[in-house]
């Protein structure tokens, strides 16, 4: 039998998230797995007017990439997906992985090499994001190697994904639309602010938000959603941080990210395990030891780690940062092939000021909005 969640997301996600036009050209990219939100976000995008078209990835074809490619072909980007990522109006990303270990044996020179080779692609979307020419969302479909990161059955992650996706399944494009209403209440809040100091267990972060923008993460861009966002001035930040949760990057889990900086730069930076994945990634290029994303999860329905970064970035009473490209409509100048988020916990003794106002403390925020 069906799920009629799977309806109710494709809805949002085009009606919604990307709020597809007659006319507009839709690149839907998803992996096999999550065929049952493909095909129903293919009918949505159909019956809105819009012209689909869709790149499916098998299970293990990534593996494959990087077990038979060649520097050649690992740093080739072909010609037509350079030119959808040029001229197309809406990108939805649908990922379904049935191992979410799969590229843990690959050499991370490969994988670095393939980060460099993105670098165009990458400034090419976020440039175009930022200018409002092309709308996109990312979500993804339950599977088993998912649940069991989460470490629950299939059937309660899917309850899971859900819940955080559709909190009020009769009405899931008007709560999403009261909470970007409540959300920009934050933003504006933050508006014209200059200063921000984190502290928390082994974390004593300073950092500038002078002339930068926060954005109202409100399920337009990621599905689900939940974070008020922004760019940090690049050579600003000083301190360090211990972030409280797995670093997950192109399938490597890295445990214990403990990193300070100096004008804006990661000058340091240690972890438990898979340290040398960490400081290989980070010297991808000259933007990946700069935070180019600052960030305070706010979705209630997500309270607990589940190796998804999706969901875990935007965890109530945390924050992240991304190191690596910034968003341009943050104001963010900082340009990388990589962009890499690490959370940390602040419900247990953390605090957020702003230009020395409290604003949070115990991952809720001291101010009414």
């Amino acid at each position: 039998m069906a799920d009629p969640r799977v309806e109710k997301l494709a809805d949002v996600l085009v009606s919604y998230s990307t709020n597809v036009q007659p006319g507009d050209k839709v690149w839907i990219q998803g992996d096999a797995p999550a065929a049952p939100l493909i095909r129903a976000v293919y009918a949505k995008v159909l019956q809105a007017g819009g012209h689909p078209l869709t790149m499916i990835s098998l299970p293990g074809m990534e593996e494959l990439f990087f077990r038979y490619a060649s520097e050649g072909q690992i740093a080739h980007v072909p010609e037509p997906v350079e030119m959808l990522m040029e001229t197309y109006d809406v990108r939805i990303g649908l990922y379904a992985d049935v191992n979410t270990k799969e590229l843990s044996g690959v050499d991370p020179s490969k994988m670095v090499l393939r980060s460099q080779a993105m670098t165009g692609l990458m400034k090419t979307f976020m440039e175009r994001a930022a200018a409002d020419e092309l709308r996109w969302v990312l979500t993804i479909f339950p599977t088993d190697a998912y649940a069991q990161d989460a470490e629950m059955s299939l059937s309660d992650y899917e309850d899971f994904v859900y819940g955080a996706c559709l909190p009020e399944p009769d009405d899931p494009v008007g709560y999403w639309r009261r909470f970007s209403a409540w959300q920009q209440n934050i933003v504006d809040w933050l508006k014209g602010k200059e200063r921000v100091h984190v502290v928390g267990p082994e974390t004593d972060l300073r950092l500038s938000i002078a002339g930068r923008v926060f954005e109202n993460s409100d399920g337009r861009n990621n599905m689900p959603s939940g974070e008020v966002f922004t760019g940090p001035v690049e050579d600003s930040v000083e301190g360090h941080v211990c972030f409280s949760y797995p670093a997950i990057y192109q399938g490597r889990e890295v445990t214990g990210v403990r990193l300070w900086f100096e004008k804006g730069k990661v000058v340091k930076a240690t972890a438990d395990k898979n340290e040398a994945f960490l400081l290989q990634t980070i010297d991808t290029d000259a933007g990946a030891r700069y935070v180019g994303e600052f960030a305070i999860g706010t979705n209630k329905g997500i309270t607990q780690f589940t190796h998804q970064i999706l969901f875990d970035e935007k965890i109530n009473g945390s924050f992240h940062m991304a190191l690596g490209a910034g968003y341009p409509e943050t104001g963010s100048k900082n340009e990388s092939a990589i962009h890499w988020d690490m959370i940390c916990d602040l419900r247990d003794g953390g605090e957020i000021w702003v230009d020395d106002e409290l604003l949070y403390k115990n991952g809720e925020f001291v101010i009414a909005f």
